[in-house]
């Protein structure tokens, strides 16, 4: 993979939810149901873990860089075109 490549999402997480899933997308921002609750990092490690295993990347290429503390965030995934990471979430 290319290291030089990075491509930005949008996500709106929804903690405490009954399931773990990517739940759809509304313009550019991804909805994201995830059952860990936003407590000492929980929602965001879940986060990072399930987008890990959506596009089948390490977590450490995987990063928040906006919204720690917030229900919408931006991630950027590193090594990853744009279209490629939208295929893969939206599978």
């Amino acid at each position: 993979m290319d290291d030089s490549v990075k491509t930005l999402i949008h996500l709106k997480v929804l903690p405490r939810s009954s399931r773990t899933e990517i739940a759809g997308r509304e313009n550019d921002v991804y909805r994201v149901k995830l059952t860990a609750p936003p407590v000492e990092g929980r929602a965001n490690n879940a986060l990072i873990a399930l987008l890990s295993e959506k596009l089948k990347v390490p977590k450490r290429d995987i990063e928040i860089t906006a919204g720690r503390n917030s229900r919408t965030k931006t991630v950027t995934v590193h090594g990853m075109s744009e279209i490629t990471v939208k295929r893969a979430l939206e599978a």
